[in-house]
């Protein structure tokens, strides 16, 4: 043993059995476009939008839906680089910028966020403060960072719908018509779960912002496969036993084809087997890491959302503990969540409104919803069901400090 191995403290490891790469693992990887499974025709439907950006026109304005973990930010992406690189080639500047709607939710923190990231001091003679102006003065300053720094910028808006105001997409969708920028055009990518987005737009906004629509289909169990054997180069050679991947697609494939999710169990498995000091990844701990998978997924998915929508989901978790059957109507999932209100001292929601937070819940993938038949002449009725085990659903809830008022 030389020095340096004597020299080294026992807490940490000092070799990596199981992961060669396991950045390769993370969401925030962009695979190279040879390891983009299932989206050719949505890449080419991204990239005919954004083609006028290679000549330093200005691209088509354009909304991507689909559930979590079908590739919606994956394509988006993905096609922006190489725009860049195609536009470079005839000497055209086009930048790009990221936006996590989901933490830059203000007109100024998405505007501030833009000039931030685009400007050059050395073009510009100045610099863009972290804080300290006005909204105004954020605009004036992208509008000169636009013209100076760059011919076309593409801006995603990553969960748009978690935007506090619409206004933003109006100016800057706006800008050239309105001789903000004189030099430089703009092209919006708006990404979100929610596919009747467009319809909560403002009057002013829908009449202002033209743009086209895309929808991203969930992954199927081959395409979920195929996406985890380019991961494979993640691990160590031979580390992953033959059922390992084909196990984790056909999981995820259960779950509305996440590949999100699918990559998550992959990385959770060879974490747990790690931290086990196993020499392979198998099964077994394919299954381990599925639960914990889904509890920080579910964690992920409902622990930004208002009181009011975790009280409706604790009814709904409420009821399937204590009954035998799974599936509720609106109807017994509005009186358990009235009940819970009272409880709670907080003023109840409309059944309406209880409806609507239901059937936003379903488009998220937090629960399942049905239509169906009372009998011939009756009408329709939705029931819901959860799609996690109701002790995990519980047990995240509880994190919120009100519902933890509840108790067992």
């Amino acid at each position: 043993m030389t020095d340096e191995e004597l020299d080294r403290d026992p807490l940490f490891r000092y070799e990596q059995p199981i992961f060669a790469d396991e950045d390769l693992l993370k969401i925030t990887h962009i695979p190279g476009p040879e390891r983009i499974v299932g989206r050719d025709q949505h890449m080419q439907e991204v990239a005919d939008a954004l083609n006028p950006a290679i000549f330093g026109q200005e691209p088509t304005h354009l909304f991507v839906f689909g559930k979590t973990g079908t590739g919606k930010t994956l394509t988006s992406r993905s096609v922006s680089e190489r725009v860049v690189t195609e536009a470079a080639r005839g000497d055209t500047r086009v930048s790009t910028v990221f936006v996590d709607c989901g933490e830059q939710n203000t007109e100024a923190s998405v505007i501030k966020t833009i000039a931030r990231r685009i400007n050059d001091p050395n073009r510009t003679g100045f610099t863009v403060p972290e804080r300290g102006l006005a909204t105004g003065d954020y605009y004036t300053r992208l509008w000169k960072v636009l013209d100076s720094c760059t011919d076309v910028v593409i801006i995603i808006l990553d969960e748009i719908d978690m935007l506090q105001d619409d206004e933003v997409l109006r100016k800057l969708s706006r800008a050239g018509e309105n001789r903000r920028i004189s030099s430089s055009n703009i092209g919006i990518i708006g990404i979100s779960n929610k596919i009747d987005f467009p319809e909560q737009l403002t009057e002013r906004v829908k009449s202002s912002f033209a743009h086209d629509e895309l929808v991203c289909p969930p992954y199927d169990a081959n395409q979920l496969r195929e996406i985890l054997e380019h991961r494979r180069d993640a691990f160590q050679e031979g580390v992953l036993t033959d059922d390992v991947i084909p196990l984790t697609a056909a999981l995820a494939a259960q779950e509305h084809g996440d590949a999100r999710k699918a990559i998550d169990i992959l990385r959770n498995a060879g974490r747990l087997a790690t931290r086990n000091g196993d020499d392979q990844v198998t099964a077994e701990h394919v299954h381990a890491a599925k639960e914990k998978t889904e509890a920080d997924r579910f964690a992920e998915l409902i622990d930004g959302a208002p009181t009011q929508a975790k009280l409706i989901l604790y009814a709904l978790t409420h009821l399937t503990e204590s009954h035998s059957e799974s599936e509720f109507s609106t109807k017994k999932i509005f009186k358990a969540y009235r009940t819970l209100a009272e409880t709670l001292d907080v003023k109840p929601l409309s059944e309406r409104r209880v409806q609507e937070i239901l059937k936003e819940q379903d488009f998220l993938n937090v629960i399942q919803s049905e239509r169906r038949g009372r009998g011939r002449g009756r009408g329709m009725y939705a029931t819901h069901r959860l799609l996690e085990d109701a002790p995990i659903v519980k047990r995240v809830l509880q994190r919120d400090s009100r519902l933890s008022e509840i108790g067992e």
